[in-house]
């Protein structure tokens, strides 16, 4: 089954806490995967439904940058959804329309929630996204895919 529709992802992601691989393509073309919690949340400024994740690293934000393709896949069980599509970064490098350093802050908590964190001390969280660096990842869907 294919379609945009990312209640699938959203019925997912909560039997792995949103743990999902994420594969991009490096700069010789090879695929480069890695692990991520991920979750379904509203984009900051169109409101469009996205997949997000947080992330940080000066490699793999380049990646990103230059080549944005993206596929993720959840899964649990035997049950699969995967979700091909752009991603879009924001972050303190990577700044966007309408999204100051306050509300980066909330963003980056908004998706590590819809990956279905949660956290004791918020402050020190934020504390720690900032000093580190983090972004947050966006992803737009292209197509939405699996046995779920």
């Amino acid at each position: 089954m294919s379609s945009l529709d990312l209640d699938p992802v959203r019925r997912i992601v909560p039997a792995e806490h949103g743990l999902c691989s994420v594969s991009v393509v490096r700069a010789d073309g090879s695929p480069h995967s890695s692990l991520v919690n991920a979750g379904v949340l509203d984009h900051p400024t169109t409101g469009e439904p996205v997949v997000g994740y947080v992330t940080y690293g000066p490699v793999k934000l380049r990646t990103l940058r230059v080549r944005p393709a993206t596929s993720i896949l959840f899964r649990a069980g035997w049950r699969w959804v995967g979700v091909d599509g752009t991603s879009e970064i924001i972050g303190p490098d990577d700044p966007a329309d309408g999204i100051d350093a306050e509300r980066l802050r909330l963003l980056l908590r908004e998706v590590f929630t819809a990956a279905g964190g949660t956290h004791d001390d918020w402050d020190a969280y934020d504390t720690a996204m900032r000093d580190e660096g983090r972004a947050a990842v966006l992803v737009h869907p292209a197509k939405v895919y699996g046995n779920h």
